[in-house]
């Protein structure tokens, strides 16, 4: 269908323009996939409001992260040429962004080496391999391996692909807010998982340049949560990495943020944290209510509606389900977690 654009919000976000989400679109077509946007009878009757949601845990990969990758390896290709990936591209990441650079590389004929410490399991070790993707296994932490991923740039001359802050991945990730806007026009509110910012950047940008209207809320973890921290200090700041359900909404957003802080500064309207327990019991909504095992980012949207009792009342709202990497192990833990009290609240509005 068509989209009505409003001209006077298709504003280029450092680099992210509504023509950069539809050129990401024509670049991922046939790799990443147009997903469902579906009704959730059950939270639609607790919320007293349509629940739409958008579930990315059908991804080939099983997580957004394919569409941002796949976005920024093509673009590269389009740009300067096979021959300039020769090399191969690079990354570090333990989850949903390794596997996406290895699945992306590998369908687009492109070598990819993914840096992972040593602590890093097996299983995950072999799952990356298995989609095609050289592993490089350095050091006793994240912060190593990615000490391997500049190396591999600067000596072999790799290229990296980062996990977000960048405007052709934030552009790739968009394209969930043209599938959002084109199957449901009149959204009054969209959810997102919010950590490095490519996610919520990219969607809010889409989102607003359609429909400025459509309120952006952006969810974050309790602890642990740079983003937060840096919006509140108005620059990029270090924060201590916690163990959590969400895991992947830890780690930094970079003292060198070069696009994802002030593209979220400027397309999000509110912004909340949650606990813990508040993400285990979302958790275990999905699989016990919507038949829908997902990872704890994928299921904050949820956790903010329940932990902060927002008033959607009559409202259409898109939760974005953004991934399915998770465990047996980590649903038992999330299951003997939400049987304790909510107890945490924080929030931000705009202005």
């Amino acid at each position: 269908m068509s989209l009505r654009i409003n001209s006077d919000m298709s504003y280029s976000n450092h680099g992210v323009s509504l023509a950069s989400v539809y050129q990401a679109r024509r670049r991922i077509a046939g790799e990443a996939v147009r997903t469902p946007l579906i009704h959730s009878a059950m939270l639609s009757r607790r919320f007293d409001a349509e629940i739409l949601l958008k579930l990315e845990t059908l991804q080939p990969t099983g997580a957004f992260k394919l569409r941002g990758a796949t976005n920024m390896i093509a673009a590269l290709i389009e740009r300067e040429g096979r021959d300039a990936l020769a090399a191969g591209v690079t990354t570090a990441s333990t989850g949903n962004h390794g596997r996406a650079v290895a699945f992306a590389a590998a369908r687009l004929g492109v070598p990819a080496t993914i840096c992972l410490s040593r602590l890093v399991p097996a299983n995950k070790v072999a799952a990356i391999e298995a989609l095609g993707a050289e592993v490089r296994r350095v050091g006793e932490s994240q912060d190593e391996a990615f000490l391997e991923v500049d190396r591999l740039v600067h000596e072999r001359g790799m290229r990296l692909i980062p996990p977000f802050d960048d405007p052709l991945i934030a552009a790739g990730q968009g394209t969930i807010g043209l599938e959002l806007m084109e199957d449901a026009p009149d959204l009054d509110r969209v959810i997102v998982a919010l950590s490095g910012g490519g996610l919520l950047g990219g969607i809010g940008a889409t989102v607003k340049a359609i429909r400025p209207e459509t309120q952006l809320t952006g969810v974050s973890l309790s602890r642990g949560a740079a983003m937060w921290e840096s919006l509140q200090a108005g620059r990029p700041v270090e924060v201590e990495e916690v163990d959590s359900l969400a895991d992947s909404l830890c780690g930094g957003i970079g003292l060198d943020n070069q696009c994802t802080l002030d593209l979220v500064r400027k397309v999000m309207d509110n912004h909340y944290q949650v606990s813990e327990a508040a993400i285990a019991h979302a958790m275990v909504d999905f699989l016990e209510h919507e038949k829908l095992m997902v990872e704890g980012a994928a299921a904050v949207g949820l956790a903010a509606l329940n932990e902060h009792e927002l008033d959607v009342s009559g409202q259409r709202v898109a939760l974005i389900v953004s991934g399915n990497g998770v465990g047996l192990d980590t649903l038992d833990r999330a299951r003997r977690l939400a049987g304790r009290r909510v107890a945490f609240r924080t929030s931000w509005r705009k202005g």
